[in-house]
């Protein structure tokens, strides 16, 4: 395409896009600047269980779940927007009701931009219905110009988050199919580049401050991770934090996390987190939906499938993190922890998460709270 040589080249982009997507600026560091660790819980369907009359306690006080991990020793919350989703959920009034709570609660915030309408992930980056047919250059100020429209709006409310990812899970692209990177057997890494320094220009002039993480879900893969950011940092992409989805039914045992950390950091010189993951409590069912993980799912030898296994595997996925080279192990950030039955993953349907929580069926903590205590 035309269009995607000339932004791959260099040139400047029309519309008041900035050329810094052309020419890549590193974000200088502010020496001293204090990096505070990242032990999170992804809450973004909280808000949808609060609604529905579902709520959450901890040794019988019931309080906002929020709190209760804050007081467990949680430092950030995690929260997923989608920009026109088909339930009124994870929208940006929504995003700008829990950044409040957020810091309310005296936690960071990670704003996890899916830029899609639903759920965004390695085999789903569909565009969003009202950016669909737009070209490439046309696309890349759409992403700039949402991006940015986003993060004014939290910061006119002094609830800028101090990270964000633009995109979830992008390890085969965003956007797809302008930034669709494997098609027909070609790799179109520039197409997928201009779109990433687009979401990543918004965020550096909406504050240097923020620190910006590119998300994909190698966890337990060293080829296909050093494959990805390679090439992303080939393309010029400018960045400050790696995630890393690390379920270990698809990615593979906790030695691998491990050695795919160890390797990472040295070699890139960034920070990294383990950005999702989670463990079963349970294999019983607490809904009609049937579960991700079931009796079938194989589990690590030695974490049996009860609070207790699951919160010696947080533990150990935790001290796997803070033992990476030049302490660049952020930290980690467990995927929907209070996801109990009440609401499903689509309209209509039931909860296949509901005995991967840290809450009981009636919201009542369980003793892997304290995983970050």
């Amino acid at each position: 395409m035309a269009t995607a040589t000339a932004l791959a080249g260099g040139l400047t982009l029309g519309g008041g896009l900035p050329a810094a997507l052309a020419a890549p600026h590193p974000a200088p560091r502010q020496s001293g600047r204090p990096r505070p660790r990242v032990l999170g819980h992804d809450l973004s369907t909280l808000q949808q269980l609060e609604d529905v009359g579902k709520h959450f306690s901890d040794h019988g006080r019931v309080l906002p779940a929020e709190q209760i991990v804050a007081h467990h020793g949680a430092t950030f919350i995690r929260e997923r927007l989608w920009v026109q989703p088909p339930i009124p959920y994870n929208d940006l009034p929504h995003i700008l009701t829990m950044a409040h709570r957020i810091k309310a609660a005296g936690l960071h915030f990670l704003l996890d931009f899916h830029y899609s309408d639903f759920w965004a992930d390695p085999s789903h980056q569909t565009t969003p219905q009202s950016w669909q047919g737009q070209d490439l250059a046309t696309l890349a100020q759409t992403v700039y110009d949402y991006t940015r429209s986003v993060l004014g709006a939290l910061a006119r409310q002094g609830t800028l988050p101090e990270m964000v990812q633009t995109g979830n899970e992008v390890t085969a692209g965003m956007l797809w199919p302008q930034g669709q990177i494997y098609v027909n057997g070609t790799e179109r890494w520039p197409q997928f580049a201009t779109l990433l320094k687009a979401a990543i220009a918004a965020v550096r002039d909406t504050s240097r401050s923020i620190e910006v993480m590119v998300h994909i879900d190698r966890g337990g893969d060293n080829a296909g991770s050093r494959y990805f950011f390679d090439h992303i940092l080939a393309q010029g992409v400018d960045f400050d934090v790696i995630g890393l989805s690390y379920y270990p039914w698809w990615h593979g045992p906790l030695s691998a996390l491990q050695a795919n950390l160890n390797d990472l950091a040295p070699r890139y010189g960034k920070d990294l987190v383990v950005v999702e993951t989670a463990y079963p409590w349970t294999l019983t069912d607490g809904d009609s939906e049937p579960n991700i993980v079931n009796a079938q799912t194989p589990l690590l030898p030695g974490y049996p499938p009860t609070p207790e296994g699951q919160l010696a595997y947080i533990r150990t996925v935790r001290a796997i993190v803070e033992g990476v080279p030049q302490g660049r192990g952020r930290g980690l950030v467990y995927w929907e922890s209070a996801w109990i039955p009440g609401v499903g993953w689509e309209p209509g349907a039931g909860d296949a998460w509901d005995n991967m929580t840290l809450f009981d069926r009636q919201g009542r903590a369980l003793p892997s709270i304290r995983c970050y205590q």
